[in-house]
């Protein structure tokens, strides 16, 4: 399945039913006076927040949504049929967006099953048995319905994840998320084998959370350089990131720094997100060379470095237990009200 996580979309509600222009024509009754319906009220247009989707590619073979209008009244004060609501699902993190220059927040879908209408449906017009006063017996007079309601938005999905990994290409994000989850991401000995974010889910020492891998980050990924900084939104809602330096390049602070400084460039609270840093890959060096690699890559983040190696698991739980102490205890955890069987109890990031 390809991944897309902005989508422009046109919704409309349906307009409201007209109403009903009729008298009543009964044997033997002289006065039979007006007794047309009301018009049926238009359908709303709502989104749903659904679980199993993490992407928006069903909207880019289908883009526009209309809801059914209402039925019109009839005789005998019957009221016309209301459209039916068109519920439009998206994947749980999705946000909806005004199309504007600002792209407004409209909605924000956090949690599953969360639905809310977006477009209310038109009312249903008047039938000409409500226009009857004392003075005007036999109104001919009804109401067309009230019309419907059209917006184009966007769509942007921001992943639900509690921890994040960022890092340059080649960093090992791939290898260790293919390691502590059960993610199938792309592994290579080449820059960008990550092309889209990817999520899987940690257990780990009586917990489980999710973490999301999303494409490495060069210098100038805020001017559009590499693959850019399109993706970190989807880490925006992590309580933690995991920032990967790989042990083999020539300078791993200033690998650090290029990526914090992306990280700042982008906004949006990244750079002031709790950390942890990992130098990963250090089962090709010596135990004098990681010593070495880790007191200048603390020197330069300011924090307690783990020495790690995806590929071969050193220091990885060590890792873990870091995230987990970052994440804290209500995001994730694992209630044993049933006997001997885990049961997430989730909390929306």
């Amino acid at each position: 399945m390809h991944f897309l996580d902005q989508a422009k979309i046109f919704v409309r509600s349906g307009a409201g039913g007209p109403g009903a222009v009729s008298f009543r024509r009964e044997k033997f009754i002289e006065y039979g006076g007006p007794d047309g319906g009301n018009g049926g009220k238009g359908g709303d247009i709502v989104f749903e927040a659904v679980a199993g989707l993490n992407t928006l590619i069903d909207f880019r073979y289908t883009q526009h949504f209309r809801a059914p209008r209402g039925q019109g009244g009839s005789g005998s004060n019957r009221t016309g049929a209301g459209g039916e609501d068109l519920v439009i699902k998206v994947p749980v993190g999705t946000q909806i967006l005004a199309d504007d220059e600002e792209r407004t927040l409209l909605l924000d879908m956090v949690e599953v099953g969360q639905r809310e209408m977006f477009l209310r449906g038109g009312d249903g017009g008047r039938g000409n048995a409500s226009y009857k006063t004392s003075t005007n017996r036999a109104p001919r007079q009804h109401g067309t319905g009230w019309p419907s309601s059209e917006a184009w938005v966007w769509l942007r999905l921001k992943l639900l994840a509690d921890a994040g990994l960022v890092g340059l290409p080649n960093a090992g994000k791939s290898t260790f998320i293919n390691a502590v989850t059960n993610a199938q991401a792309k592994v290579g000995a080449y820059a960008f084998t990550t092309t889209r974010p990817q999520l899987g889910v940690v257990r780990h020492k009586q917990r489980e959370f999710v973490i999301a891998d999303i494409p490495g980050l060069i210098e100038g990924a805020a001017e559009g350089a590499g693959i850019g900084d399109r993706f970190l939104g989807h880490i925006e809602r992590c309580r933690v990131l995991l920032h990967l330096v790989d042990a083999n390049d020539p300078d791993v602070a200033n690998s650090y720094r290029i990526v914090r400084d992306e990280l700042e460039a982008y906004g949006a609270g990244l750079d002031e997100k709790p950390v942890v840093v990992a130098l990963n890959k250090i089962d090709t060096l010596d135990d004098e060379l990681i010593a070495a690699l880790s007191a200048e890559l603390e020197e330069a983040s300011g924090a307690p470095v783990i020495p790690i190696s995806g590929a071969s698991g050193i220091g990885v739980d060590w890792a873990l237990d870091r995230l987990i102490e970052a994440i804290g205890p209500e995001h994730g955890k694992v209630s044993e009200d049933d006997e001997g069987e885990d049961t997430l109890d989730w909390s929306p990031v």
